[in-house]
């Protein structure tokens, strides 16, 4: 038998032609369009009590390039179109299953502009990549190198708000496989002052990228605001601007979580971090701007898919533990603790850093559950009535 590896997306930028980038544009909009069209049925026979599938929609597609109005959906590739309306499926289908809200429609100027290819739309030799209903290869900034003989399942081409393009083949990776296990655990507290606190009692600062450029935002979004309403040239220039300052906030987040990740995930074979509500958190006016920028649900979540990547555990300890106010040393559970306080000396006489505390209460309760077994929970009463730890199990792969 033939072993598979799991597959990674490898994203590119790449620069079209004006001819493709005419090309991808009437894409996105046919791929909104359809996606809208398809959702409006299903909306329509949801409200006659009926469901309407995938097979449904294809066929309604099939009927709406015959009119007169939608005959321009035949200039574009099919293979989008149809891809569409599998995605549309898959909301729906998680919908169904109380994981998500029901879809939303696609707006022009808000939703991300973006058309899928499966193997059929697409022709991918020697490093060049030619998308369906194009004659030139895109040109694309290999900033990486694929996997040695890669052959990408799907391309998804998009187009982002700053006007930078990008190519994302998803390809099998072989170097994506379990690291050899350890011994090593470590507790994770984040935090605003320092992005995160390690039960070593190491603190790794906070970049606060977004304030490195508010000054470059503010003036953007200030010239931005003095465009005349509408659609013209000038607005959209200061839009794509305002845009751009966006973009660069974003990468050197983006960056620096996936170095800093990528370290934890090798060096530990257990990661405990606290489930921490980041929706809830952010409707705090006063800090929803700092808890924003430093990206803690990003954090978490290149922690799990690494982590199941190479086989590490990730252990969520709940959000009601008093992680800071109990004594690591003796256990004693403190009754206040203002977020003003930042080093505290028990009864029993240890002094605490704070954060350094709450990292290494968090590291010993994870360990309880990696002790257990996965998926075990201690039955450790925390307020709130519920239970101190859950064991976070990612679908590896194949």
């Amino acid at each position: 038998m033939t072993a598979t590896h799991a597959k990674r997306a490898f994203k590119y930028r790449f620069h079209p032609t004006d001819a493709q980038a005419v090309e991808l544009s009437r894409t996105f909009g046919c791929v909104r369009k359809v996606y809208n069209l398809a959702l409006a049925a299903r909306t329509e026979a949801w409200a006659r009590q009926e469901r309407v599938n995938y097979n449904a929609t294809s066929a309604m597609l099939t009927a709406w390039k015959r009119t007169e109005d939608l005959a321009y959906l035949n200039e574009v590739s099919s293979v989008p179109l149809q891809q569409c309306l599998r995605h549309l499926q898959a909301a729906f289908t998680h919908f169904f299953g109380k994981r998500a809200g029901y879809p939303k429609f696609k707006s022009r100027k808000k939703s991300r502009r973006s058309a899928e290819y499966t193997t059929s739309g697409f022709r991918f030799d020697d490093g060049r990549l030619t998308l369906a209903k194009m004659t030139e290869p895109l040109d694309i900034v290999w900033s990486r190198p694929l996997p040695e003989d890669a052959k990408p399942s799907t391309v998804t081409v998009s187009q982002d708000a700053a006007g930078r393009w990008f190519v994302s083949m998803l390809v099998e990776d072989p170097s994506v496989r379990p690291l050899p296990a350890t011994d090593t655990a470590i507790g994770v507290d984040v935090g605003l002052d320092h992005l995160l606190t390690l039960s070593t009692g190491e603190k790794i600062a906070n970049p606060r990228h977004e304030r490195r450029d508010r000054a470059r935002l503010a003036l953007a979004q200030r010239r931005l605001a003095k465009k005349a309403r509408g659609d013209g040239a000038n607005r959209r220039k200061a839009r794509r601007k305002v845009a751009k300052v966006y973009a660069r906030i974003a990468d050197r987040r983006r960056d620096g979580l996936r170095k800093l990740t990528t370290r934890l995930v090798r060096e530990n074979q257990t990661i405990v971090i606290e489930d921490l509500t980041v929706r809830n958190m952010v409707r705090n006016r006063s800090l929803a701007r700092a808890i924003s920028d430093a990206s803690w649900r990003e954090f978490r979540s290149m922690l799990e898919y690494k982590s199941a990547w190479y086989g590490r555990d990730v252990v969520a300890v709940d959000r009601f533990f008093p992680s800071s106010r109990l004594c690591s040393v003796c256990g004693t559970l403190q009754d206040k603790m203002p977020l003003s306080v930042r080093t505290w000396t028990c009864d029993c006489g240890a002094t605490h850093d704070r954060d350094v505390n709450a990292a290494k209460n968090l590291l010993a309760v994870g360990l309880t559950v990696s002790a257990c077994g996965a998926g075990v929970r201690p039955q450790r009463s925390t307020p709130g009535g519920q239970s101190a730890v859950k064991q976070e199990t990612s679908r590896r792969e194949p």
